[in-house]
């Protein structure tokens, strides 16, 4: 049956609705990154988007449930379609991808929102023990909770580091290498990690201290 001009007219303004809506949560999820919540506004999320200001608050109802939404795409996609073996480095390549294509930057919003509102640092917070929680999976160990918390500690240090202190020379370190000498440590707190990330370690048994691991 052939569609009706209504219909017509009805699919093409659902699409262009759903087009708008995924350009406000591309733009928001940009700045938020770039700026964090508190300065990321509305205004430049609406313009970045090509978009009006009140055609956000219809689909979204607030910058805070934008927000919510933007962390929902990223962080809890992320959690949900990424095994537990391999959360660590996936979070990692996409900080050091620093906005690249396709890049998830979950983790940079949640860096540059630090300080935030109350309602915001506790959002951060939860996203933060829902990684820590997937982590500690990979330790059998009675400290498995805080090997968690130390990985996901490292993970926002590195984070930290690179994309909002912009310190050399991890800002511009090859993401590649940050990922082989990081993974030849954090085995050390997580076991069940998978080894193959390690490509510079040490092959004659030596190591760094006592607890070694990590690569020259």
């Amino acid at each position: 049956m052939a569609k009706t001009p209504r219909q017509g007219t009805a699919n093409a303004s659902r699409r262009d609705a759903q087009g708008t809506r995924l350009r406000l949560l591309d733009a928001a999820s940009e700045l938020f990154a770039e700026r964090g919540y508190e300065r990321a506004t509305v205004r430049d999320i609406a313009s970045r988007a090509e978009a009006n200001q009140a055609l956000l608050f219809r689909y979204f109802g607030s910058k805070k449930a934008l927000f919510g939404e933007v962390m929902a795409r990223g962080g809890h996609e992320q959690l949900r379609t990424t095994p537990a073996e391999r959360l660590f480095e996936v979070a990692l390549r996409g900080m050091l991808a620093g906005g690249g294509e396709g890049a998830d930057r979950s983790l940079e919003v949640c860096l540059r929102s630090i300080g935030g509102s109350d309602e915001i640092a506790e959002a951060l917070r939860g996203l933060g023990e829902e990684y820590a929680e997937v982590l500690a999976t990979l330790s059998a160990s009675e400290t498995g909770s805080l090997r968690a918390d130390l990985a996901l500690s490292w993970l926002l240090g590195i984070g930290l580091m690179r994309v909002v202190v912009a310190k050399e020379p991890l800002a511009s370190a090859d993401p590649d290498t940050v990922c082989a000498l990081v993974a030849g440590a954090l085995g050390n707190l997580l076991e069940s990690l998978p080894a193959e990330g390690a490509t510079d370690a040490p092959t004659d048994g030596s190591t760094d201290g006592e607890s070694g691991g990590i690569p020259e």
